[in-house]
């Protein structure tokens, strides 16, 4: 579930602050994790050293992929992402070198700061995410009341108007494709140190679909909306196991119809933005 709630807001910087659908996004994932599953098996490093290594490569994958498409748009942005998300699922599949199908085992657990990590104890591991969300939403909010944040709102809701204003869209598109990969590097390194094993398999547009849910479920562009709906996606599916394949028709079947009964999410943007107006005037008289 932590997981889930720290690539939610990865992805929240992207697809609810910035206004961009990105349906690739689990391919930042794949980054970090198999930089960490590489590293740590071939050279001795730990996951903290091999942290900052494996953000700072998902941040060249997303450079790389924002600097030739971050000009389009809309539905032609989605499937751009989407191609991206497949030709980095696909060329772990095909690459004998990271480990193929099979994927790479024995990565070590992270070493622990006077406790020790332990696979039949996961608390430490439950902590250590709770403290990675904490950071990622402390420079959330910090970045959301300056410069870059403001620019992501205007694009968001209007891109050429943005422009007219004089706001370089392209630049602060390519800094919050930036930041998100960022995030979800860092998740991937961390989640390769607590699996100990990676394979393609781990890296699906499934991934990638799940947690853009988990975004529009809460609410796009709320942190504490796309927190909740990250929360609620990532622990209801273990919860219907016992239907087997029936259990993703339900999931898709409650997904549906909430989504038809509340389309702005649970936490919606502009519901949120209401209250805290109508706070403001309160206040004032």
């Amino acid at each position: 579930m932590g997981m889930f709630i720290l690539m939610a807001l990865g992805l929240n910087v992207v697809v609810g602050k910035s206004g961009m659908l990105d349906l690739g996004y689990v391919a930042f994932f794949a980054v970090g994790a198999y930089t960490m599953a590489l590293l740590s098996t071939h050279t001795g490093l730990n996951t903290w050293e091999i942290m900052p290594i494996g953000i700072i490569a998902a941040m060249i994958a997303g450079v790389l992929l924002a600097i030739p498409t971050l000009r389009l748009r809309g539905d032609y942005l989605a499937i751009v992402t989407l191609g991206f998300g497949e030709i980095v699922r696909v060329s772990a599949l095909n690459s004998e070198s990271i480990g193929g199908a099979l994927g790479i085992a024995g990565i070590p657990f992270p070493p622990g700061l006077g406790f020790e990590y332990q696979l039949l104890d996961q608390k430490y591991f439950y902590w250590t995410i709770l403290v990675m969300i904490l950071l990622v939403i402390w420079v959330i909010r910090r970045l959301t009341v300056r410069r870059p944040g403001r620019a992501w709102e205007s694009i968001r809701q209007d891109e050429d108007a943005a422009e007219l204003m004089g706001v370089s869209t392209y630049k602060y598109k390519i800094w919050a494709f930036v930041f998100g990969a960022a995030i979800g590097g860092g998740a991937g390194v961390f989640y390769a140190s607590r699996s100990m094993v990676i394979a393609p398999d781990n890296f699906t547009l499934n991934t990638s679909i799940l947690i853009l849910a988990c975004v529009v479920f809460g609410g796009m562009g709320n942190i504490w909306g796309v927190i909740v709906g990250a929360a609620i996606l990532g622990y209801l599916p273990d919860r219907f196991r016992f239907l087997s394949d029936a259990r993703l028709l339900l999931f898709g079947l409650v997904l549906v119809i909430f989504m038809n009964l509340r389309p702005e999410g649970i936490l919606p943007r502009k519901k949120r933005e209401k209250a805290i107006v109508k706070k403001g005037s309160d206040a004032a008289l």
